[in-house]
């Protein structure tokens, strides 16, 4: 079997078209897979927003305005 660092080289030769195919089988592949774990249907997962975060907003203002040289 053929290491990531052996492939990645011929990987990059390929035209566009057939990275496109490889990148289509390599994520077939990987749905079908079991070793992963997907999210679970109806199942409600609870992630962080910004919402009721005070500041934040200023907080980004801020960060803005610097990166900007303001």
């Amino acid at each position: 079997m053929l290491s990531l660092t052996e492939l990645l080289p011929a990987v990059r030769q390929l035209p566009a078209l057939d990275k496109l195919r490889l990148i289509r089988i390599l994520t077939e592949e990987l749905d079908s897979s079991e070793d992963l774990f997907p999210l679970q249907p109806h199942k409600i997962y609870y992630l962080p927003t910004p919402y009721h975060s005070f500041g934040a907003g200023r907080a980004l203002i801020d960060a803005m305005a610097e990166n900007l040289g303001a």
